[in-house]
C-alpha cells in the first residue's frame, strides 16, 4: 500500500471511530448522588480542564450498567483514535484546512442533516414520520420501531458524520471511499458490505438486471467519471446514477450513492442534495426508466432540482 493510500485509510477509520463516538448517548464516567435519601445517576465529564456533572435520571441497575458500558466503549474509542493519531504523525501526516466555502457547504449540510436523512429513509420505504426520525437519530431507538429500521437509520447517521467530518472532506472522492461509505450503509446486515457485489440481483419493478460488476472495471469506471470534462455538478449526478445502476454492492445502493455524491458536493463547496421524500414515487419511475435506457436527460435535470446550493449560480 502506498504512503498516500495509508494515510487515506487511517483517516477514514479516525472519522468513522468520532462517528460511533458520537453514537454514544451518553459519554463520561457514571456517577451516583443520593439526595435526600433517593439515588440518582449523573454523568461527570471533563470539559476544557473543568470538571462538569449532568443528570441522567434516576438511578437503576439496568441504567447504571449502561452508562458503564458507554464510558468502557467510549474509552476504548478514544484510545484506537490516539493510535491512528499515532501512525498519522509517524507517516508525516499534518492536518490540512478546509477551503472556507467548504466549510459553508459543511455546516450547511450538517444544519439540515436530519431532514436529509429523512429523506433518504422514505426512499428506503421506511414508513416513519419526521419526529420519529428525530428521536432515533437523537436518542438511538423509539417504542415501537422495527429493529431493522433503527439500525438503517443510524447507519445513515453515521454515515453522514463520516463524509462530513474534516479530514475526509479534505480526502477526493474515489472508490475506498465510496465502498468504505457503503461499509457503513450496511453494517448490521452484510459482513462484508462495502466489498463489490459477486451475485445476481434483480430490480424491483423492472426489467434491468444489472451485470455482476468486476471490482477492476469499477475503479476505471470512476476514475474516468470524476475526471470527465463535465462541471462538477454535472459530475456529481453522474457518480450517483452509476453506484445505482450498477448496483455495486450486495445492498444499499441508492444510500451510498446519495451520501458518495453528497461528500463529492460537500467537498467542491457547493451544497448537498436531498431527494424530497414527497417526490420518491416519481423518483423511482424515472430511475426505473433509467435502469432501462429511457429517458436518461429526465432523471438527470431532475436530480439538478435536488441540489441545495450556497448560492444560486453555482452551476
Amino acid at each position: 500500500m502506498s504512503k498516500i493510500n495509508e494515510i487515506q485509510v487511517l483517516l477514514s477509520k479516525k472519522a468513522e471511530l468520532n462517528a460511533r463516538l458520537s453514537l454514544l448517548p451518553y459519554d463520561g464516567t457514571p456517577e451516583i448522588k443520593t439526595i435526600s435519601g433517593k439515588d440518582y445517576l449523573y454523568i461527570r465529564k471533563r470539559v476544557l480542564n473543568k470538571v462538569t456533572s449532568t443528570y441522567v435520571d434516576v438511578y437503576s441497575d439496568k441504567l447504571y450498567n449502561v452508562l458503564l458500558r458507554n464510558n468502557a466503549e467510549a474509552k476504548k474509542l478514544r484510545r484506537e483514535m490516539r493510535k491512528i493519531e499515532k501512525n498519522l504523525a509517524a507517516l508525516g501526516y499534518k492536518e490540512g484546512t478546509l477551503r472556507p466555502n467548504v466549510i459553508l457547504a459543511r455546516d450547511f449540510a450538517r444544519k439540515n442533516r436530519n431532514a436529509i436523512i429523512y429523506d433518504q429513509v422514505i426512499l428506503e420505504g421506511i414508513g416513519t414520520t419526521f419526529p420519529e426520525i428525530e428521536a432515533i437519530l437523537e436518542q438511538g431507538i423509539i417504542r415501537n420501531a422495527k429493529v431493522e429500521d433503527v439500525q438503517k437509520i443510524l447507519n445513515l447517521k453515521r454515515a453522514w458524520e463520516f463524509i462530513l467530518d474534516d479530514n475526509v472532506l479534505l480526502a477526493k472522492t474515489d472508490f475506498n471511499l465510496i465502498s468504505y461509505i457503503a461499509k457503513i450503509v450496511n453494517e448490521g446486515f452484510y459482513i462484508n458490505g462495502g466489498e463489490v457485489r459477486g451475485v445476481p440481483i434483480k430490480i424491483g419493478g423492472s426489467t434491468y438486471y444489472p451485470p455482476i460488476p468486476l471490482a477492476t472495471k469499477v475503479k476505471e469506471n470512476i476514475i474516468s467519471l470524476l475526471s470527465a470534462p463535465l462541471n462538477e455538478i454535472d459530475i456529481a449526478i453522474e457518480l450517483c446514477l452509476y453506484i445505482m445502476k450498477t448496483q455495486i454492492f450486495n445492498d444499499g445502493n441508492k444510500r451510498t450513492a446519495v451520501i458518495a455524491c453528497n461528500h463529492y458536493l460537500v467537498s467542491k463547496g457547493i451544497g448537498f442534495l436531498a431527494i424530497a421524500h414527497d417526490n420518491v414515487s416519481k423518483f423511482k419511475e424515472m430511475l426505473v426508466n433509467y435502469y432501462e435506457n429511457k429517458h436518461p436527460n429526465v432523471i438527470k435535470d431532475y436530480l439538478k432540482t435536488c441540489i441545495h446550493k450556497l448560492l444560486p449560480n453555482i452551476k
